[in-house]
């Protein structure tokens, strides 16, 4: 008995990181807040075997600024929209913002793996972002925008990619 659940284990094991593997991730999944941050999507498969062409990421709110990093044989479109939070920067107020970042035109084969990367300025308050994030392979697309329903709720079939913000370096210390 004791040697068929030696067996099973490594079997087991493997399913597991299979699956963990599926998803869109950030590479760095924390990171304070209110600091510059740069988040790389990790994309380590297509849509059922089909190669990726397009990977959509939309900006969380407050998140200050965002600046997509350029990839050879892409495409960057960046989408600006109306911030819900408006906020002060060197004296103006900023009502708009990054709300889309788009690389597409390319194509990511199944069997490889990359990073779509951007500069962000963090917002100041500790908490989870969620990146919805959209990958197309020609006519098909697999939506990550799935946030669990609460901090023990199981994980989505299709999470969105999270980033957990610390409190900011000296926070608390001095008040505005």
């Amino acid at each position: 008995m004791l040697s068929a659940a030696r067996f099973l284990f490594p079997v087991s094991l493997v399913l597991l990181t299979g699956a963990a593997q599926a998803h869109i991730v950030l590479q760095q999944k924390y990171a304070p807040a209110d600091s510059y941050y740069k988040a790389v999507f990790q994309v380590g498969h297509g849509c059922d075997g089909a190669a990726t062409t397009a990977v959509t990421v939309r900006i969380p709110d407050g998140v200050k600024s965002a600046k997509p990093s350029p990839k050879p044989g892409w495409k960057l479109d960046i989408r600006s929209g109306k911030l819900k939070q408006p906020y002060e920067s060197h004296g103006k107020t900023i009502t708009e913002g990054v709300s889309e970042i788009r690389w597409s035109g390319g194509s990511l084969p199944d069997a490889q793996f990359d990073e779509f990367a951007m500069q962000l300025k963090l917002p100041a308050e500790a908490g989870k972002l969620y990146f919805e994030v959209v990958q197309q392979c020609g006519k098909q697309k697999i939506e990550w925008t799935e946030v669990p329903a609460g901090d023990d709720a199981a994980e989505p079939a299709h999470p969105a990619p999270v980033l957990e913000l610390a409190p900011a370096a000296g926070a608390g210390h001095h008040h505005h």
